[in-house]
């Protein structure tokens, strides 16, 4: 079962996707996740649900969220309200779900065990470098879309390495951002519209 055969009602829970990680689009990156986590540092895995390694579009935010459940994933399915307002702004844009990939600037799996601070430059350079190596995976990435300014901070770098990409840039989806002035809504939307658009 791929992907754009799972209809919207077919609901599959976030611990069910673990039996879809060796599926085509995302075998390879399930590799990668696995081949970068040690005992230290854990990475969350790629959606199996979303385009994986045919994805057109990639969509990074911040960091993962804070929660316990495991296995992990990076996803628009995920509980947390930022994921919740990114899935909806995605689905009004019309932007189809094996078309994109979402990623975090800084990927790793936070410690529960320290209190959650702002990144610090060191992180995020080293997300940074992280997404170079990355982003070669992906054979027929056209766009990246930064979301909120910690992910934007990675926009020199990326353009300078890969300048044919299309590179976006919008207001993060958690509520706190969306609710501080109407017009960020609308800037997440069309965001996202111009990526669809950049893919048809």
């Amino acid at each position: 079962m791929l992907p754009n055969q799972i209809t919207a009602q077919q609901e599959i829970s976030l611990q069910a996707r673990e039996d879809l990680l060796l599926l085509p689009n995302v075998a390879q990156l399930t590799r990668w996740v696995n081949s970068q986590s040690t005992d230290n540092k854990t990475l969350p895995y790629f959606d199996p649900l979303d385009g994986g390694v045919f994805a057109r579009v990639l969509i990074l935010l911040e960091s993962p969220a804070r929660t316990v459940s495991r296995p992990r994933y990076v996803s628009r399915d995920n509980p947390g309200p930022a994921q919740r307002n990114l899935k909806g702004f995605m689905e009004q844009a019309g932007l189809a779900r094996q078309e994109t990939v979402l990623w975090n600037l800084y990927p790793w799996l936070p410690n529960l065990e320290k209190t959650k601070g702002a990144l610090r430059r060191a992180q995020i350079d080293e997300g940074i470098e992280m997404l170079i190596t990355l982003l070669p995976r992906f054979p027929d990435l056209v766009t990246v879309v930064f979301a909120g300014r910690v992910a934007q901070q990675a926009m020199p770098r990326i353009r300078l390495a890969f300048p044919d990409f299309e590179l976006l840039e919008m207001p993060h989806p958690s509520p706190l951002s969306v609710c501080t002035h109407p017009s960020v809504r609308q800037r997440i939307l069309s965001a996202l519209f111009h990526a669809k658009q950049s893919v048809e």
